[in-house]
Formats: structure tokens, sequence, C-alpha cells
């Protein structure tokens, strides 16, 4: 993504895996360049990646290595072997977080906009990982690697909201598990140029990186990763043809991106979104979203609940609009 790298071997905004260590991918027929195909089959890794895996022999057909990126793709079973990232271990910084829940497994953070998850390229300090090793110190679940120690999922560098980490080892597997089986309950906030039409809905597509820019991600007709966003309109601005809307949406998968592209293939893209947002908004919009400050995707994870891995608790979190956001609404009112 534009706003923050996109690693290969890494999801976000929702994402319901982080190590993908071994994926198996079925390829249903014969046809089309080996490397593209399994690009489109699995969104997170480019296609320059795919080759570079061939190349090492961590992909297989039906057991069998295969190295020749440019085949004709067969239809198969292909294993992907994914090695773990090897960087310099992330140092502790004093960097202060807004706690909304901690024990001895687990700690619930509201993450700020800005703040990358964890290290990444050009991103090496400053994130949520130097936060919480400084936090938690020892005690922060090793299971997500060196770069990315207690990390089951994560949001956008410029999205805000509710994120959890894992303390313990039991807590991480755990987590990585609801995840996986999408056994959270997620919620954002988010405003939109224009509203999607009808004010309810779902939203379900097939998700997977752009064919025409690889650091972005598409709705498309083949290939990726089914994506599954509930919707409601709350609030609608500028009359009977709004020029923006107050938009809640609840995940039931979280792929990359999800929640933005999904407004932008309703027509209605988060304001301020730099790299979905095609066109401009309505020039009153635009002279609030600079009153506001916001500079970033107007987006919040609003809501995280999930059944505590370890003690069987259920636990629920949710907070308000951070002050940019909240201005932002303050202005839409007024239209």
């Amino acid at each position: 993504m534009s706003d923050e790298s996109l690693p290969d071997d890494q999801i976000a905004e929702g994402d319901d895996a982080v190590d993908l260590g071994l994926r198996v991918v079925e390829v249903p027929e014969a046809g089309g360049r080996l490397d593209k195909v399994l690009a489109d089959l699995v969104a997170e890794l480019s296609r320059g990646r795919i080759q570079a895996l061939m190349a090492a022999g961590l992909i297989r057909r039906d057991g069998r290595p295969v190295t020749d990126a440019s085949a004709k793709a067969q239809a198969g079973t292909y294993e992907i072997s994914i090695p773990a990232p090897v960087a310099a271990e992330p140092r502790p910084e004093a960097i202060p977080l807004t706690v909304l829940y901690e024990d001895q497994h687990l700690i619930v953070i509201d993450k700020p906009a800005g703040m990358a998850a964890h290290p990444g390229p050009g991103t090496e300090s400053g994130t949520l990982v130097n936060a919480l090793l400084h936090h938690c110190g020892d005690s922060l679940s090793g299971i997500g690697g060196v770069l990315r120690p207690g990390i089951v999922h994560r949001l956008d560098k410029d999205t805000s909201g509710v994120m959890v980490a894992a303390k313990s080892d039991a807590a991480h597997a755990g987590l990585s598990a609801l995840f996986a089986t999408h056994d959270i309950e997620r919620a954002y906030i988010a405003f939109t140029r224009g509203a999607p039409s009808p004010a309810e809905g779902v939203i379900q597509t097939q998700i997977g990186r752009s064919p025409h820019d690889r650091k972005k991600m598409a709705v498309l007709k083949a290939g990726g990763r089914e994506a599954i966003t509930h919707y409601t309109v709350e609030q609608t601005y500028g009359g009977s043809k709004p020029v923006a809307a107050r938009v809640r949406c609840v995940l039931e998968t979280g792929r990359t991106h999800q929640i933005r592209v999904h407004l932008a293939s309703k027509g209605a893209p988060c304001l301020g979104d730099p790299v979905y947002g095609n066109g401009a908004p309505a020039n009153a919009v635009r002279a609030i979203i600079e009153t506001a400050g916001l500079a970033r995707q107007a987006l919040h994870a609003a809501v995280l609940g999930f059944v505590h891995p370890v003690t069987g608790e259920r636990l629920r979190f949710e907070t308000p609009l951070p002050a940019d956001m909240a201005a932002l609404e303050v202005g839409l009112l007024a239209l």
C-alpha cells in the first residue's frame, strides 16, 4: 500500500493471518503463466516474490519442485513454503500507549493513526511492536517471529482503533485461531465521499492485488480471496444528494485493505484516502477535511470483541472517534 509498505508475507486491515508459513493452493485447470496464476491466487505474494520462492526451490506441485516461473500453469496442488523474515530484532521504545485492557496473556490498545503495527521497509522504528517491547518487556509472545512479536492482526498504519496483541504463546495461538475462523467481532466507522447505495447491504467480492498496480488491492473477477463486508449508512450529509456519509462496516473476513477497497467499489471511498479515494470530494467537504486536520483515510476500528483464548471470558472494547475524525463529523453535521 502507498501509505504503508505492503510486505509480501503479511496482510493488513483486519488481517486474518500474520505468518503464512506454508500455503497450499489448488490450481483447478491448466493455463496461464505459472507465476501470474499463483500470484493471483495468493494475494499476499507478489509475482516477483513467487519467482524468488521458485528459484529457491520453495514451491512444489504435487510434491515436486517447480522452478520455471514462465511455464504454463498445470492443474494440481501447489505448496508454497514462505521462510520467516530475517531482520534485525526491533528495539524497545518508550512510546505512550492507550491501554484498554491488559492481563498476563494479552493486551488491548487503542492504536493512533500514523503508527505502523510492526517494523517494515522504511518503518524500522516507532511501531506498535517497538512500543509493546518497552511496555511488556520479556513477556511479549515470540510466536510472531523477530519482526512481529505479539502481533496476531494489524490495522493499516493510518487507520486508528482497537488492536489486541498476545503476551503469552497460548494467547497468541488462541487469538490466531479466532482470527482464522473469523470468530471475532470487528466494527469500523468510516466517513465516505458520497454515500453507498443502498443504505444497508453486504459487499461480497474477491479481493487480490491490482493487476495494474501491485501495491494496491482491487476487486477481481477471478482469483484473489473472498471478502465480505456488512455496511450500514448511519448518517448522510448535504441534503437529498449526500456529499458525504458516516458508514458502519462490520467485517466477516479480513482481507488487505478490505473496507477501503469495498467502499471505493461502491463509489463511496473513505474521505482522505490517498490510495483508493478516486476523485475529489465536494469543495465544502474538502474545506472541512482541511479544518479538521484529517491527513489520512477517515477509518477507525471502533469495536473489537472476542472470547479470551485462555480464560474463556467474553471481552468487548469500543473506542470513540479520534480527534481528527470527530472534528470531521462536527463539520459535516453543519452542512
